[in-house]
């Protein structure tokens, strides 16, 4: 894998193909769901005021949103800029990739967890579920979106919980990004008691089979400190790391 080419093609498509090109930054601002700056292309003259701008932007619309900094992105003071602006940084992560073909496998599950496919609005309550007691925090929000997102753009995304019993344990999705080689791991997390069991890793491999069978060539994914050693160890190569910079106007 040549990570240039295959940074490359990351920025091409997904960064700057997936927003609104607005001036020097590419945004996303749906009428619901993730709100915030995906792309940038700023210097030590401009980051300030486009900074500035999108604050105003997103504050007239009374939402919360995020500015997703890139390890690459200029200027090099850029999340400095960010924080004296008023946002707050998240835990840094890294930006992962993977060829899907060389992750598609037969998920390996531990004895008596199976995985269901999330195709309604029932699915979409087992996987938010999973991810509550995987990341002890409510999520009201991830199902209304999950839910809006299910009816309105099915072909968007493909989910999938993990069940022991009737019980979920853990929930992920692959976001399929239209028109590009890239789909997106999101969520994974696994209920305490059930870590360590491979849940995680049969996750992966489910959702590279879907992404392989729905055209994709490559598997991306923000890869928290807990799952980051995991996706090594299958074989994702780094090319760079990623920190959200919140900012939330109400406050």
């Amino acid at each position: 894998m040549n990570r240039d080419e295959i940074l490359a093609a990351y920025e091409r498509q997904v960064r700057t193909g997936q927003g609104e090109r607005v001036g020097r930054v590419v945004r996303k601002a749906p009428d619901d769901g993730w709100n915030g700056i995906i792309w940038s292309d700023l210097d030590e003259a401009t980051a300030d005021a486009e900074i500035a701008a999108q604050v105003a932007y997103f504050t007239a619309l009374n939402r919360d949103f995020e500015w997703k900094l890139y390890s690459h992105d200029r200027p090099a003071d850029l999340g400095e800029r960010l924080l004296a602006a008023g946002f707050k940084a998240d835990p840094e992560e890294a930006l992962l990739v993977a060829e899907a073909a060389a992750m598609a496998a037969e998920p390996r599950l531990p004895e008596g967890v199976v995985l269901r496919p999330v195709d309604d609005a029932a699915g979409i309550d087992l996987l938010v579920e999973a991810h509550e007691q995987a990341f002890d925090m409510s999520l009201p929000d991830l199902r209304d979106r999950l839910v809006r997102r299910l009816a309105e753009r099915p072909e968007s995304m493909a989910a999938v919980v993990a069940m022991a019993g009737d019980r979920p344990i853990s929930g992920a999705r692959l976001d399929l990004d239209p028109g590009t080689e890239f789909a997106g791991l999101f969520g994974g997390g696994t209920a305490p008691g059930w870590r360590g069991r491979g849940v995680y890793r049969a996750l992966v491999a489910h959702r590279a089979r879907v992404a392989v069978e729905r055209g994709y060539r490559y598997l991306h994914v923000d890869a928290s400190d807990q799952s980051r050693p995991i996706l090594l160890r299958l074989g994702f190569e780094p090319l760079g790391t990623t920190t959200p910079y919140g900012y939330a106007p109400k406050a």
